[in-house]
């Protein structure tokens, strides 16, 4: 018989129909006897995990019927995937674990095993329902997402559904070998993954399992289980025929085992072996689990539109349930009747769960929503910048002064932007031993501008290592870091080639915290060269403007250094609150300005600024947040609103305008997200007039936030914003077309000052 549709209810009539119809072993076997000749499951195993995957069942039959009265607002279920309770059989509690959406029976296994008096039906059903009705007291994201993960499971939650996760799974299974690297995970363990079949065609998986491949090339550790789910569909376009297994298989690096995950016992025994040859090699391995989707892809979802009604029917015949119902039955260790008994247990107790979470709080207040989101301590973070300095300065002078061999920056006179930020590098590798600083080219070379040189040979390849060429690979290798106990600090080379690899920052890093209410946190101090204005070199991937991409993160820092002498400060504040809070933070050095010496005139060397010893370092920090004011001439007739290149040209002009006649206050706003909205609203007022100057681009600029702070502040006096063109930048002479300059900012003052 073909079905078209199927509901909950034919699932359930199915399963106790084909159940039914099983005819029992007589006399039955000994619950530790194997399930079938040659596997290591045994049939007390085989009822323990035959739990998990009733459990899973129905905790999507009860988010279907939650949602029938609009009270459950997540449908996308494990049915057909409950084959993965193999996997976790198969891994130690205390692996850490990045799951697929469809890894509920491998949540239910988990729970198992922190559950007290054996009452794990109850605890794992309460909190995945939970996160269905969006309750307050779910145990990971506190009702701000239904997601799998509980700090003391070692489940790591995600809300990927594109295996934007994965990138973060191999820097995780990456970092024990790292230097420093202080996790609460045991020295043996081995990390799990698990995604769907049509994420193998998506970006960051491909960017993981090519650096799995790549850092196992190098032999290095990295023990991976990536957990490939594939249930033969993406939504509702089908992956091809052997696609999946071919592009598995054959990625270097990668060792690859396959399954039937409809089938309890051959999963298990696959799944054991992979993940001990995981555990015993160190290296990454794939494992391919043939599964079926029942039900659709979520509540909404009418297969009929996109798919035959015998494919239907076939993938309900492989329904994973009955599979291990007729392992136990034909096998000798349950009869039908104890088999649906405990199917209609468990059912009854997972619908008691169900109506006992609908009346739990939830989340009432935006403040509550966002709460978790960017952790301000300013104090502790400025109590961790003095300590810094105090051990900088005691117990490790030695190694400072060894460091910097015999040259400490304090004494080499005034410094560039780039020199400094070299200088202050040093100093965190110093202080933070788990700090990591890798990218492109960042440690042989010491970075395309130098700003990186020597630190590979002052703390090693362990320490300061180059990567391979691949943004997402290189901020995903910071997200393990970072879970990993580590304080990493990766480079990107360019602004531009963010880009590709936004996400990372935007789905899976800024949201660590916001889904998981702290338990987990991913602390990352992000270096990117970028900005505008180098002279002689460039096109739009060396002289990138935009950062809106960037602002609309919630909870992500920005900071901007456009001098020397904020640049140590603002750096130093950005791994305080990282190391502190568990911040993630983008320090964007303005490439035009790295090796500038001069401000008014050449050889002035207006523009350098002595570095600050340790002991300076506590009066010299900068809050996150706070912007920074240069009163010129002595009368307040404007004030200039600017950051990194701007902050120049501005204080240029101010000086021309102070011989006018003219008094200005040109503040650098030092931190474009959160931006210093008091500092601004302030600064704004002290003159009535104000000037926005913003290099980037005139849409979706900083300019535009500014205006909007200003605003909602109250300010009522003039304005005038002058932006960048909304036009990539191009090569050569043609970039001073789009961008602003010293001209404009000239007319721009002038037209407020004569107004």
């Amino acid at each position: 018989m073909l079905v078209r549709v199927t509901t909950p209810q034919q699932l359930d009539e199915r399963f106790r129909d084909a159940v039914s119809a099983l005819r029992p072993r007589d006399p039955l076997r000994a619950p530790g006897e194997p399930v079938r000749e040659g596997s290591a499951l045994t049939g007390e195993r085989a009822r323990e995990l035959f739990d998990a995957q009733l459990t899973s069942r129905h905790l999507d039959l009860a988010a279907r019927w939650l949602r029938s009265f609009n009270e459950g607002f997540y449908t996308i279920g494990s049915s057909g995937h409950e084959g993965n309770a193999a996997v976790a059989a198969v891994l130690r509690p205390d692996d850490p674990a990045l799951l697929h959406y469809r890894s509920g029976a491998f949540y239910c296994v988990r729970a198992a095993v922190a559950s007290a008096a054996g009452d794990f039906v109850l605890d794992a059903a309460r909190d995945v329902l939970r996160g269905i009705v969006a309750s307050s007291l779910e145990p990971i994201s506190g009702g701000r997402h239904k997601v799998f993960g509980r700090s003391d499971l070692a489940i790591i939650p995600t809300t990927s559904t594109i295996a934007s996760h994965l990138p973060r799974a191999v820097g995780l299974a990456l970092a024990p070998s790292l230097k420093g690297a202080d996790s609460s995970w045991p020295a043996d363990a081995i990390v799990v993954a698990s995604f769907g079949d049509a994420s193998v065609n998506h970006a960051t998986a491909t960017a993981a399992f090519n650096t799995a491949g790549y850092y196992e090339h190098l032999g290095q550790d990295l023990p991976l289980l990536l957990v490939c789910e594939d249930n033969g569909l993406g939504i509702s376009v089908p992956s091809p025929e052997g696609w999946v297994a071919a592009t598995l298989s054959s990625r270097p690096g990668l060792r690859y085992f396959a399954a039937d995950g409809t089938d309890l016992a051959t999963a298990y025994d696959t799944a054991r072996e992979a993940a001990d040859w995981v555990r015993e090699q160190r290296k990454p391995a794939v494992l391919h689990l043939s599964v079926v989707r029942l039900m659709g892809h979520a509540g909404a979802d009418a297969e009929v539109a996109y798919r035959a009604a015998d494919e239907i029917s076939s993938d309900l015949a492989r329904d994973p349930l009955i599979g291990t119902a007729r392992l136990l039955i034909e096998g000798g260790f349950a009869t039908p009747d104890d088999l649906i008994s405990r199917y209609d247990e468990l059912g009854w107790q997972v619908r008691k769960v169900a109506e006992e979470v609908l009346g739990e709080p939830k989340l009432a207040t935006a403040a509550e929503v966002a709460a978790p989101l960017a952790t301000r301590r300013p104090l502790r973070t400025s109590k961790h910048i003095t300590d810094t300095a105090t051990r900088a300065n005691g117990a490790g002078s030695a190694l400072r002064s060894q460091a910097f061999g015999g040259k400490l920056p304090e004494r080499a006179g005034p410094l560039t932007l780039a020199q400094t930020i070299n200088a202050t590098l040093t100093d965190a590798l110093l202080a933070h031993p788990g700090a990591l600083l890798f990218g492109e080219d960042v440690a042989v070379k010491g970075g395309v501008y130098g700003v990186t040189k020597n630190l590979r040979e002052r703390f090693g390849a362990t320490r300061v290592f180059d990567t391979l060429l691949d943004e997402t690979s290189i901020l995903g290798l910071g997200l393990g870091a970072g879970l990993a106990g580590l304080l990493p600090i990766p480079e990107i080379q360019y602004l531009a080639y963010l880009h590709n690899a936004e996400d990372q920052l935007r789905g899976e890093a800024a949201t660590m915290a916001f889904f998981s209410q702290g338990a987990f946190r991913n602390p990352m101090v992000v270096r990117v060269a970028g900005l505008a204005y180098q002279q002689n070199f460039g096109g739009h991937f060396h002289n990138d403007n935009s950062v809106a991409v960037l602002r609309d993160v919630p909870g992500l820092v920005l900071a901007v250094p456009s001098r020397p002498a904020d640049a140590a400060p603002l750096l130093r504040s950005c791994l305080a609150a990282a190391a502190v809070d568990g911040t993630v933070s983008v320090f964007l050095e303005p490439i035009a300005l790295y090796h500038t010496r001069d401000l008014f005139q050449q050889g002035d060397n207006e523009w350098l600024a002595p570095y600050a010893p340790p002991g300076d370092w506590a009066g010299a920090h900068i809050p996150v947040g706070r912007a920074r004011t240069y009163p010129v001439g002595s009368a307040e007739d404007l004030t200039i609103l600017t950051f990194g290149n701007g902050v120049r040209m501005s204080l240029r002009v101010a000086a021309q305008l102070a011989a006018e006649g003219y008094g200005s206050r040109v503040v650098d706003l030092r931190w474009l997200s959160p931006l210093p909205v008091a500092d601004l609203v302030r600064e704004a007022s002290a003159t009535g007039r104000v000037l926005i100057v913003d290099e980037t681009r005139r849409s979706g600029g900083v300019g535009e936030g500014i205006l909007a702070a200003l605003v909602d502040g109250g300010f009522v006096g003039a304005v005038r914003r002058i932006a960048s063109v909304d036009s990539p930048v191009p090569l050569g002479p043609a970039a001073q077309l789009v961008l602003i300059g010293e001209d404009a900012i000239t007319q721009g003052a002038h037209a407020l000052l004569t107004r």
